[in-house]
């Protein structure tokens, strides 16, 4: 499969760094350019945007190192930006998929198995020695009355696999047990809509025209949610009358999750529909019982017409 183009520069940094970037790109990426150019480098920043746990700045070439370098410097210098806000810019990667079986899902501590366990042991072992996580391995249970795991991992990797190949089929002591590592697909994580923040399918398919916001609902997206919501403006008319929230306040109100009916945001880890992201049994269940849910209302609100 084609991996992501290599004509960008994807760049770990903090929330505040990236809302910083984000905020002023333009800028940015006329003070990148000139740094490129100062150093008679012929590669171009031409946009800036987001992605998971940083930014992406996209190149009319493939950056070599002195070019990454140079972004690395400025970007550290935004807001005074620390080594722990901006880590060293990288080419993307493309990414294997892999799975661990055999290993107890319950430790002999009665514990049961984290992915923090997995990734201890991998960093005591050779056999991990050349590979990068590109994710925390997700453990699951084989099946919900089984007691043995299923331990999903991701690896950054070349697009021949040339780092997977080195691990499929390999096993592995973890405690008294013999793990193996087998070749699988893309996670099997339920996806969630970042247009409607519903789970079961992914953004890029879901057929609606515009956003919701993860806290309110409201048809806008969460960054617009002070100048838009319903919840910021005055209502004299309710009793008691509700005044407009103070510019600059955070928003005083609670809201429930459109999922769950918690109250946090949508996208919160606490949610259980979160927690419960690998898990499309659970995921299947919940939405058997949201349809049945609806069915019923729907025949009380038919049965309540009066003809």
């Amino acid at each position: 499969m084609k991996g992501p183009s290599r004509k960008q520069a994807i760049v770990p940094t903090s929330d505040n760094i990236k809302d910083a970037i984000m905020g002023e790109a333009n800028a940015h990426i006329f003070q990148i350019n000139m740094l490129l150019k100062s150093i008679k480098s012929m590669t171009r920043a031409e946009f800036i945007c987001p992605c998971p746990g940083g930014v992406s700045i996209n190149m009319n070439n493939v950056p070599n190192t002195s070019d990454l370098n140079t972004i690395e410097r400025y970007l550290k210098s935004i807001n005074g930006a620390g080594n722990d806000e901006v880590l060293a810019p990288r080419l993307p990667q493309s990414k294997s998929y892999l799975k661990i079986t055999g290993i107890s899902y319950i430790q002999p501590n009665s514990n049961k198995l984290t992915g923090d366990d997995i990734t201890t042991t991998m960093k005591q072992l050779e056999l991990f020695e050349p590979v990068n996580l590109a994710a925390k391995p997700r453990v699951i249970k084989a099946s919900p009355k089984s007691d043995m795991a299923i331990i999903w991992f991701d690896i950054w990797d070349s697009q021949n696999s040339s780092k997977a190949k080195l691990l499929i089929n390999h096993s592995f002591n973890f405690g008294r047990y013999i793990a193996t590592i087998r070749a699988t697909n893309m996670n099997p994580r339920v996806p969630q809509c970042h247009n409607y923040w519903k789970w079961g399918h992914s953004t890029f398919s879901c057929r609606a025209h515009g956003s919701k916001c993860q806290k309110c609902n409201g048809p806008h997206k969460l960054e617009h949610h002070r100048d838009l919501a319903w919840c910021y403006k005055a209502n004299f008319k309710l009793n008691p009358p509700r005044l407009e929230t103070a510019k600059g306040k955070p928003c005083p109100h609670s809201f429930k999750c459109i999922n769950c009916k918690g109250e946090h945001i949508a996208d919160d880890n606490k949610c259980p529909f979160w927690k419960h992201r690998f898990n499309r049994e659970w995921h299947s269940k919940k939405a058997q019982e949201a349809r049945e849910t609806r069915a019923n209302s729907t025949r009380l609100a038919v049965g309540g017409i009066k003809i």
